[in-house]
């Protein structure tokens, strides 16, 4: 079996489920975003200087987000046929993200000026990662509404996680450099 399919060279692109759509549909554009997200959080995870209780959390995130690429990646007739955490997002995926916001609040407090990032390269990879999961979401926000999906927890998710990330990089950070 060969990597190159030659299926998609006309510009069409297949769901989970079958169904056929152009690559410049909404739901690739918003898969697409995500799968972003996840290579640059393998970048964080790939620092050789990040604790390894953070890369165990840094997998576990990218592997729900596969989660998320499947529930955009099924057509809004086939909702009914994903399974929760399997390939559609469920509510303790979101839980799970607030309780690490919390503890990194509780350990570090909430500064009270926009922080401009990269005093480290750890915490600087963060961010970015950050910036990533924002516009995945915003891309995520179109989808939802362009499908008129009302059941889906995927842009709750994404916004949870550009929280932690946000909190995370904080976190890595013996300084918090003001914008001003």
């Amino acid at each position: 079996m060969k990597i190159y399919t030659k299926k998609g060279d006309k510009g069409n692109t297949k769901l989970l489920y079958g169904d056929t759509v152009s690559k410049d549909n909404l739901a690739p554009e918003a898969y697409g975003s995500v799968d972003e997200l996840v290579a640059s959080l393998g970048i964080i995870r790939a620092s050789k200087d990040l604790p390894e209780a953070t890369k165990k959390v840094i997998l576990q995130i990218q592997r729900e987000l596969f989660i998320v690429g499947a529930e955009l990646a099924t057509s809004k007739e086939n909702r009914e046929k994903l399974l929760p955490g399997k390939t559609l997002v469920e509510e303790t995926m979101i839980t799970n993200l607030e309780e690490k916001i919390d503890t990194l609040e509780e350990k570090n407090g909430i500064p009270e000026f926009f922080v401009v990032p990269g005093e480290n390269p750890i915490s600087a990879k963060i961010d970015w990662s950050r910036v990533v999961s924002r516009r995945a979401e915003r891309k995520c926000v179109t989808w939802q509404n362009a499908f008129e999906i009302k059941d889906s927890k995927v842009v709750m998710y994404l916004n949870r996680l550009s929280d932690y990330l946000w909190m995370l990089a904080r976190d890595f950070e013996k300084e918090w450099t003001p914008s001003n």
